[in-house]
């Protein structure tokens, strides 16, 4: 904004040019000094506060190169569902403000809205201007989770209708720790630790909001304001000292509404307590809300159900700190979505077992697809409403269609997994996945490659051989060597059945040997007894 405008003074806003956002783009290597809120940073290791970066509307390489791939991504010829109306997906016109959707009724309808501090008033301003948007991620983990996705999600659906996207990045509230749905203290984490997990969901968090504004495209919907950005509040709360958070925050606070909170009463009730840095958390994040509000324009904050407490401590804030008045409605806005559960009622975390990351460094987008393809029938309508941004009619036929004697099991699923895959992963992970599935269906003829041979070594049982023992050797022999089969005699009859294949072709010869043609990649060789035991050969 140009100095002396006043917040909300659109007109006075300079336009971000593509050269200014790769200029943002930037490394942050904070470090911060440890103190009873952890707030001060240390003088000497104070990057540059440019830490925004812009993603969306620039052209991350991977997103241009999804858009003309994707359009017929979907077509009769190319689709796995096998249902016709999966051929095509309606989508809303947001060009003209004047037909901006309803994000709201949007959101309501696919079960992304859990509760709004001020429906009526958030759902007017909405349809009259484009609001700029935020949810919050703490650098908890390197990578980000299958139940964190609903954020980017609710985000892009804010995008979809005319409104501007924000992920925040909690470097400085990481260092303290969320108590919302805990029962015992997080572990606090070394800065070095922090610095690494918020560059892994900063390149999470980037990646999608691209793969998102190209998805958008293909649909036919036009940006209708700047793109998504991605920022951290260690940029405003790493220079502020105890004694100045006290005074220009924690005058405003009340103890009686901060403890009137669910996050907060169940821990004062639990056995272990809350420790004052956890009661303080809502301040923190309070603050992010009356910073952003203040400095960035930002109206809306969003996030789970259970960070309701959280974003009406900063509604609060905004209005004790900004609106001198106190009135009931300063123009900022909470909102919550239900948490991602799983049929059982469990919910998707990384302290799960075996959670779903959204790095394909922590879990390859081959098993992110396939945990996906394996949701059942009484979660997969509902997560197809929630996760993805297929028309609510073209889901209601799939749901239609589940019931028919004719339906392929697994078909909703396998849309759902390409979907989501391709939003978390974008075009190229979600090849990766498909050319991998069909890699080890049973009797596939699919060539393999290195990249794809590579990645089933994750979910392939693999043995490792010495080169002179594989190049040069009856097939038979590799086969019993590596287990497997029991015997090379019991090898030599699968071969001769026809039950046998090297990397996915079928042999015909008893005494085929392998060659050194047969090494992909000159390292991995994939072996077949049968159409479901397969094995992976590395040489060494």
């Amino acid at each position: 904004r140009h100095p002396g405008s006043r917040r909300g003074d659109r007109t006075a806003i300079r336009p971000v040019t593509a050269a200014m956002a790769h200029a943002a783009i930037r490394p942050l290597g904070f470090r911060v000094h440890q103190c009873a809120l952890r707030l001060r940073a240390s003088s000497g290791a104070r990057g540059p506060t440019a830490s925004a970066r812009c993603v969306g509307a620039f052209g991350f390489s991977d997103a241009v190169s999804m858009k003309s791939n994707r359009r017929n991504m979907f077509s009769p010829r190319q689709t796995t569902s096998g249902v016709s109306v999966f051929a095509t997906r309606r989508v809303m016109s947001t060009q003209a403000t004047s037909n901006r959707p309803d994000v709201l009724d949007v959101l309501k309808q696919r079960g992304l809205l859990a509760e709004c501090t001020n429906e009526t008033a958030l759902r007017a301003a909405a349809s009259q201007n484009s609001l700029s948007v935020y949810c919050g991620f703490d650098p908890t983990a390197d990578s980000l989770h299958l139940g964190n996705l609903l954020g980017i999600v609710v985000l892009a659906w804010f995008q979809r209708c005319g409104h501007v996207p924000v992920a925040l990045l909690g470097g400085a509230t990481g260092r303290v720790g969320d108590p919302s749905g805990k029962s015992t203290e997080r572990p606090v984490l070394d800065d070095a630790t922090i610095e690494r997990n918020t560059a892994g969901i900063s390149k999470i968090l980037t990646n999608v909001l691209a793969n998102s504004a190209a998805m958008a495209q293909v649909d036919g919907i036009e940006p209708a304001g700047p793109p998504a950005r991605v920022l951290n509040n260690l940029d405003w709360f790493g220079g502020m000292g105890f004694l100045e958070f006290l005074r220009e925050v924690g005058k405003y606070a009340r103890v009686g509404t901060m403890m009137a909170k669910d996050s907060v009463k169940t821990r004062l009730e639990s056995e272990s307590g809350m420790s004052f840095t956890e009661f303080t958390y809502q301040l923190l994040q309070g603050y992010d809300f009356v910073h952003l509000f203040k400095n960035e324009s930002i109206s809306v904050q969003i996030g789970g159900s259970d960070q309701w407490g959280n974003i009406t401590a900063g509604t609060d804030l905004i209005r004790r700190i900004l609106d001198k008045n106190e009135t009931t409605d300063a123009g900022a806005f909470g909102l919550t979505f239900p948490l991602l559960l799983k049929e059982n009622g469990q919910k998707f975390g990384k302290s799960e077992d075996g959670a779903v990351w959204l790095s394909g460094d922590r879990l390859s987008p081959y098993k992110f697809y396939q945990y996906l393809v394996q949701s059942t029938d009484a979660d997969v309508i509902r997560f197809m409403k929630m996760l993805t941004f297929v028309d609510l009619d073209a889901i209601h036929e799939m749901e239609k269609s589940m019931t028919t004697q004719s339906y392929k099991p697994n078909t909703v699923q396998k849309r759902l997994a390409e979907e989501v895959t391709l939003f978390v992963h974008g075009e190229a992970g979600l090849q990766k996945a498909r050319k991998a599935t069909e890699g080890l269906r049973p009797g596939s003829d699919t060539v393999l490659d290195f990249e794809t041979l590579d990645a089933l070594s994750e979910v392939v049982p693999l043995a490792e051989l010495q080169k002179n023992d594989v190049v040069g050797k009856p097939v038979a022999d590799v086969m019993a060597l590596a287990g497997l089969q029991k015997s090379k005699g019991e090898a030599k009859r699968m071969i001769k059945g026809g039950g046998a294949r090297v990397n996915n072709v079928k042999l015909t010869e008893e005494d085929a040997v392998i060659t050194e043609d047969d090494l992909v990649g000159g390292q991995l060789i994939m072996l077949a007894a049968g159409k479901k035991n397969k094995m992976l050969i590395r040489v060494v």
